[in-house]
């Protein structure tokens, strides 16, 4: 309930590394999101610091990212931010930021997509079901059904 919603723009930084589990399908891939500022000095773009996460996709997403999300591509990622913290024996502590991902799709921004909707194997067939008849009926039809009879008159209340 209390989740923390992010929506994040930047470059693929690995190849999506994709698994079949018996959960279902998983991808996962590293995020680099660098900020970039207008220095006045230089009169120039300048990188600021680059934030690396790491993007986990499940079920049908995990396959779409897969089939064609690629390195150094741009991308908006939308989903659940959650930050780890770990120590091992010997080593110092360390934290990392996930995104468990709900949406991600090139920016369009910084170039062009051709969207290609993805086939559902496991769909149910869709049964052929006879158009329904929106025309208006004729008058002839109108007059002798049961809406088109007289009304009955009203009872006074007294």
């Amino acid at each position: 309930m209390n989740e923390t919603i992010v929506c994040v723009v930047g470059n693929v930084a690995t190849q999506p590394v994709y698994r079949e589990s018996a959960a279902g399908p998983s991808a996962r891939f590293r995020l680099a999101v660098t900020s970039r500022y207008w220095d006045r000095e230089k009169s120039a773009w300048t990188d600021g610091h680059t934030n690396f996460f790491t993007v986990w996709a499940n079920r049908q997403l995990a396959v779409n990212v897969a089939a064609c999300v690629e390195v150094g591509q741009p991308v908006v990622v939308q989903g659940r931010l959650k930050v780890r913290t770990e120590t091992r024996e010997g080593q110092q502590p360390w934290a990392s930021a996930d995104i468990d991902a709900v949406s991600i799709g090139h920016d369009l921004a910084r170039g062009t997509a051709l969207f290609q909707r993805a086939a559902r194997p496991d769909a149910p067939v869709a049964v052929a079901r006879p158009e329904p008849n929106w025309e208006t009926p004729d008058r002839t039809d109108a007059q002798e059904g049961p809406a088109h009879q007289q009304a009955p008159e009203p009872v006074p209340v007294t």
